[in-house]
């Protein structure tokens, strides 16, 4: 059982990361989501035993460990504000770039580097000549 919760949680991560090598904003967040989850399966199935449940007064028989389960549900949480985070950057980077591709924006991005660099390079020069 063991085996397929590997090779379940080992096809999630591969189909994460090559959603991140996508140079759409959408599936990159898509991409951290999947290997975010893969995560949380790893943590599961590493705590993956047969037993009664961990309440006192405890059975006599085998008991299952809850760390693993505690360590999942707060991965899954965590998991969730970071998808929040990342969804709302890529809604603000498509309205301030009108583009979810990330080629298109740092293009953008650039340009407004340089038009900047040249109103500074311009205000500079005209308070160097101010000045002299």
């Amino acid at each position: 059982m063991k085996l397929a919760f590997a090779l379940a949680a080992a096809t999630i991560f591969g189909t994460g990361a090559f959603l991140l090598l996508h140079r759409d904003l959408v599936r990159v967040v898509l991409g951290v989501v999947l290997i975010s989850q893969a995560a949380v399966l790893t943590l599961i199935a590493s705590g993956l035993t047969r037993g009664a449940a961990p309440i006192y007064p405890l059975t006599e028989g085998a008991v299952s460990d809850p760390l693993s389960q505690g360590m999942a549900l707060t991965a899954i949480v965590i998991g969730l504000a970071v998808t929040a985070l990342l969804l709302v950057l890529v809604l603000r980077v498509v309205v301030a770039f009108a583009s979810r591709e990330i080629d298109e924006v740092a293009e953008e991005e650039a340009e407004r580097d340089a038009a900047l660099e040249r109103l500074h390079g311009r205000e500079h020069a005209d308070e160097e000549a101010a000045a002299e």
